[in-house]
């Protein structure tokens, strides 16, 4: 199984940002996917989830500002992130889990930087 995120890196307060997740090795439509993130120092904490069926879930902080989305022939999820702060600065991670089997899996995470 391999989750392979990319799209981060450098950004000004304010700008935005694509992150993208490859999945393979899983029947990707089962699966519900999500983004994660780390910042220094700090637990990793949900940014955003979308299940297998669509719905979508966002952190109170992130609702406005980001849109989780999946394409599911692709095997593809994509976090857009606009209005990027300082404060979301982060390395980004993605998860794919399907609950009915406790698979779980964890992509190896692309580092977002804002600066102000």
């Amino acid at each position: 199984v391999q989750l392979q995120a990319s799209g981060g890196g450098l950004v000004q307060a304010g700008g935005s940002l694509r992150l993208s997740c490859a999945a393979s090795g899983i029947i990707f439509k089962f699966y519900g996917m999500g983004w994660y993130r780390q910042a220094p120092g700090k637990q990793r904490e949900l940014v955003a989830t979308i299940t297998n069926g669509g719905s979508t879930n966002y952190a109170d902080s992130m609702k406005v500002r980001f849109t989780i989305s999946r394409d599911n022939a692709k095997k593809m999820v994509y976090l857009q992130m606009n209005s990027l702060k300082p404060e979301d600065t982060a390395v980004y991670y993605c998860n794919a889990n399907w609950l009915a089997t406790k698979r779980d899996y964890w992509g190896q995470g692309t580092l977002v930087t804002v600066s102000s």
